[in-house]
């Protein structure tokens, strides 16, 4: 425990999260799902008319990558960012690390904290749980929702869709395997262009999700379930926000037509981590559908 706090330390360090005049202290909390599930979250912001903002991290990595959003968007709303079971400062576990148990932890975590209406924004494996959420318990409690950098997974069916796509990941599967540290430290690096000031930190807290964990949860979000359908109950504005380098446009963008009324928005010269890599054209972007969401 106490090489997690120092890790979240070192990354609120190396984020600037003293707050300055103006923004908004960055809070933690913990939860406990009804299966035993420890979820930790950063929080910032006060209950206002506006939606809640949920952000939902990509695969092993920790909710602290969201910092530039929980101050830039702290001073109209509540801003949450939460540690995925099994990721950052949550707790391992050696069950429910899917989209769908993923989905029902937000949704027990949301309750508990009296929150009723979000914005839902999922990068990467976090676009898997959106989808999931959706499916589960609808649209009734969204505002809006944000898919950044993923399409949904079509299940068995990416086999087929997606062939090149396949094989990577396959592939890759193979190589975590044999040496968990080294894939982890160059899956992290390779999704930046302008890496944080402590990629160290970063590469550390994605280290922490267990080789086995980590692969069966890929697994899970990638060939698990056609999450498709989900797309067709979107009844909020969306945006679908992909990074200029992904090898997925294409598939971004059809998911965004798949969603009635979805803007689908390119930022170029940025990897994975686009929110990181150009934090200014992100957030205009979220801030524009946080504007029509507040109004829907």
């Amino acid at each position: 425990m106490k090489l997690l706090l120092g890790l979240a330390a070192s990354l609120l360090i190396a984020f600037g999260s003293v707050s300055h005049a103006g923004q908004a202290a960055i809070g933690e909390g913990d939860f406990s799902t009804d299966d035993g599930a420890h979820i930790h979250y950063w929080q910032a912001g006060q209950d206002h008319a506006a939606p809640a903002l949920v952000l939902i991290p990509g695969w092993t990595l920790s909710a602290t990558l969201w910092h530039e959003q929980l101050q830039r968007f702290s001073a109209q709303r509540r801003v949450i960012a939460v540690d995925s079971r099994s990721q950052g400062a949550s707790s391992i576990m050696l069950t429910g690390n899917t989209p769908e148990r993923r989905a029902q932890d937000l949704h027990e975590l949301l309750a508990s904290l009296g929150i009723h209406r979000i914005v839902l924004v999922g990068w990467s494996q976090g676009a898997q749980d959106v989808a999931a959420y959706v499916q589960q318990f609808g649209t009734d409690s969204l505002a809006g929702v944000v898919f950044v950098d993923s399409p949904v997974s079509a299940g068995t069916n990416e086999v087929d869709l997606r062939k090149e796509f396949t094989k990577a990941i396959l592939a890759g599967l193979s190589r975590y395997a044999a040496q968990p540290a080294d894939y982890s430290a160059g899956m992290v690096r390779s999704i930046f262009r302008h890496p944080p000031p402590d990629i160290d930190a970063v590469i550390a807290q994605a280290q922490r999700t267990p080789p086995a964990v980590g692969a069966a949860m890929l697994v899970s979000d990638i060939f698990g379930a056609d999450r498709r359908p989900a797309l067709s109950k979107i009844d909020r504005p969306t945006l679908v926000i992909a990074a200029g380098s992904s090898p997925l446009l294409e598939a971004q963008k059809q998911m965004a037509a798949a969603i009635r009324g979805a803007r689908f928005l390119v930022l170029p010269n940025t990897r994975h981590a686009l929110f990181v890599d150009d934090p200014q054209a992100f957030d205009a972007a979220l801030q524009q559908l946080l504007d029509a969401a507040g109004s829907s």
